[in-house]
């Protein structure tokens, strides 16, 4: 959603990622099909920017992906703080673990390999900060399952919430990914148990504060 040129000069202007971050970007773009799902340096400073805001001691992430953006998270709690992940993909473990067990923050990081509507009920934490940045049909159950768990005050982050401008076309009825980012920005615009706002980040990404 940002010009390439500004992005550019961005990225110049803000922290350096780190070279674990570098190399574990460098292996997704070369040894994986679809690179572009991970967080990046932008929105990887971003989320390790909120942790330093926030300081939540129990952070929940719903969608794992390369780990990525688990690091950020990881990066920007303290020491006693616990980051549960969650990945579908069985097959993405070797690839995760690659980089966070060579990452100083390894200890805080517990990975959950398997469905993550099976998972959630199993988490007994409350968390302070939830990332959900998984399968797009799932979003609004995702939500729903999780909000229980979050505490009064706790941030709620949603990523692709513009879905590459889709959200503001009819999609087809077979395009369930793009049906379900719409039906859950509606539910957030009109959930009155929340505080809400959607910054045009790379593919958005929604703010939701619970009251």
């Amino acid at each position: 959603m940002i010009p390439e040129t500004i992005e550019e000069y961005i990225l110049s202007h803000i922290d350096e990622e780190g070279e674990l971050l570098a190399t574990l970007n460098r292996d997704a773009n070369v040894n994986l099909l679809r690179p572009r799902m991970l967080s990046g340096h932008l929105q990887g400073r971003i989320l390790k920017m909120f942790c330093r805001m926030c300081r939540p001691k129990q952070v929940l992430e719903i969608g794992t992906y390369t780990g990525y953006a688990t690091l950020c998270l990881a990066e920007g709690t303290g020491a006693d703080a616990t980051i549960h992940t969650i990945e579908v993909n069985d097959e993405m473990e070797d690839f995760i673990r690659k980089y966070t067990d060579r990452s100083p923050w390894k200890e805080k990081i517990r990975l959950h390999l398997g469905d993550a509507m099976k998972i959630i009920p199993t988490l007994e934490e409350t968390f302070d900060l939830v990332f959900i940045d998984a399968d797009k049909r799932l979003y609004s159950a995702y939500y729903e399952l999780v909000f229980p768990k979050v505490r009064s005050g706790g941030l709620i982050l949603a990523d692709n919430t513009l879905w590459d401008g889709k959200v503001l076309e009819t999609p087809h009825p077979s395009d369930k990914q793009t049906i379900g980012i719409q039906e859950f920005n509606d539910k957030i615009r009109n959930d009155e148990r929340v505080e809400k706002v959607i910054l045009p980040l790379r593919d958005g990404l929604t703010m939701i504060w619970k009251k």
